[in-house]
């Protein structure tokens, strides 16, 4: 079997190992690193990451590794109907194909990924296997979904009756005008930064040895272009994990988080010192920065765990939440902070 692709790990400020922050000050100097051993423990977005965290829990309580808890985790998602923005019950896009976007991560920096794979269930799992079996990182389209079915993966038709028909809904006006989940706001499941309101599982964990592991898998926006990859199976911008600092995950908007590498950019600013919550403000207000007046009209989240298993998230819109799981407490939900307080739910 080809030896894992190494992603390459990037240090702004060149800091050793010994000098890693954790939960310093916004703005301060680098601290000693804690030595203290994190207990194991899983964060997702959105309230449906309970379920999916749970799952997660059934390999890290009983001592299994971060790597396999979050593949395992986050197929939750993927394959409920209900959930109309990640895997099997996902829209499709303009041309009512449903392509799926996923992305996983391990604490060394090997990753694998696909974009735009159509007919097999679980993304994630398909990115597993460009990640073990193949010197690359990311594979698309028809070349991801041959690799997929050369690796033994079922091929079934995605299009759920219940997606097709909002489909057929959406070509009588065709009108293409992406917002905060315009999809769940115009199909009855729940308004902008609602309880309902999501998209896209980022799943990140820490097992009892204290390695971390991330994954991301999304079907992305309804109705989006033909081709149209978001920030999910993008690793940097969905996604990025460094077992030395923590991890970080996105969710919204996926333009706005590849404009600004997102997660690399929390993972890093955690590297400086910055808490996860702290790491997190900053690349939101760097979004919000840039694009003043468009952040009013759409959402950006991002949540992180540092090595300790400290977790913190922030978002432009009100209405995030993120999971927690851990030995104490199983279905923990965690609303996050956000720019705008505004509640639309």
């Amino acid at each position: 079997m080809p030896n894992r692709r190494n992603f390459l790990k990037t240090s702004l400020l060149g800091a050793s190992a010994s000098m890693l922050a954790w939960g310093g000050r916004l703005g301060a100097a680098p601290a000693r690193r804690s030595t203290k051993a994190a207990a194991a423990r899983v964060v997702s977005t959105w309230d449906f990451g309970i379920v999916a965290n749970q799952a997660a829990w059934g390999i890290l309580g009983k001592g299994g590794n971060a790597l396999d808890a979050v593949e395992t985790g986050v197929q939750v998602p993927e394959s409920d109907l209900k959930n109309h923005s990640v895997g099997k019950g996902g829209y499709p896009d303009r041309d009512g194909h449903v392509t799926l976007d996923a992305s996983i991560m391990d604490a060394d920096g090997s990753c694998g990924a696909v974009a735009a794979l159509e007919h097999i269930e679980h993304p994630i799992s398909v990115a597993r296997r460009v990640m073990e079996r193949t010197p690359h990182v990311l594979l698309v389209g028809e070349g991801a979904l041959q690799f997929a079915l050369e690796q033994g993966f079922s091929k079934q038709d995605l299009l759920t009756p219940e997606a097709e028909q909002a489909w057929r809904e959406w070509l009588k006006t065709a009108k293409y005008q992406p917002s905060i989940n315009s999809e769940v706001r115009d199909y009855g499941t729940g308004l902008p930064g609602g309880a309902h309101n999501h998209d896209t599982i980022g799943m990140l964990a820490i097992d009892a040895n204290g390695r971390m592991a991330g994954a991301c898998t999304t079907s992305g926006m309804a109705w989006k272009l033909r081709g149209r990859v978001g920030d999910s199976p993008i690793i940097g911008a969905g996604l990025y994990v460094d077992g030395d600092v923590g991890a970080a995950t996105s969710t919204g908007v996926g333009e706005e988080v590849i404009r600004n590498a997102g997660s690399f950019l929390v993972v890093e600013l955690m590297r400086q010192g910055r808490s996860p919550q702290e790491a997190c403000k900053e690349a939101v207000m760097r979004i919000v920065r840039k694009r003043r007046e468009a952040s009013k009209t759409l959402q950006v989240g991002f949540l992180a765990m540092n090595r300790d298993g400290e977790a913190g998230a922030y978002a432009i819109q009100h209405g995030f939440a993120y999971a927690v799981c851990d030995a104490r407490k199983q279905d923990g939900l965690v609303p996050a902070q956000s720019v705008y307080s505004t509640s639309y739910s």
